[in-house]
């Protein structure tokens, strides 16, 4: 599976900018903003799946910004944030939505210089 998630995250390469709004360009921790629009476009949702996803998404935006304000937990916190995220994602996604999604996480924690198995 993680030879997979590489590939596709080389694959993916540019389309991570899609995905996230904002930079990483101050060494500021990533706080789990995600684009919406441009996602509901990229993984083509549904009218019922957009409202979940935008649901997810704010959650994870949550514990995102949670997990960043503590210092001492603060790997931990990121890790369970997006495994959060990617468990209730693949129950509101089809596996085709489901896959590109994953595609384009791993892209933009690897691009927001995040490594969630460090945490392990």
């Amino acid at each position: 599976m993680k030879k997979l998630g590489l590939t596709l995250v080389v694959a993916l390469a540019f389309s991570a900018s899609v995905f996230a709004n904002g930079a990483n360009e101050n060494g500021e921790k990533w706080d789990g903003t995600i684009n919406k629009g441009k996602l509901t476009k990229y993984l083509k949702l549904t009218s019922a799946q957009h409202e979940e996803v935008a649901n997810i998404c704010d959650y994870f935006e949550e514990q995102m910004k949670s997990a960043n304000k503590d210092s001492k937990n603060s790997n931990e916190k990121v890790r369970k944030a997006v495994y959060g995220n990617l468990k209730l994602m693949k129950k509101t996604l089809t596996e085709e939505q489901y896959t590109n999604y994953l595609r384009l996480m791993a892209m933009t924690l690897h691009n927001k210089g995040i490594d969630i198995n460090s945490a392990e």
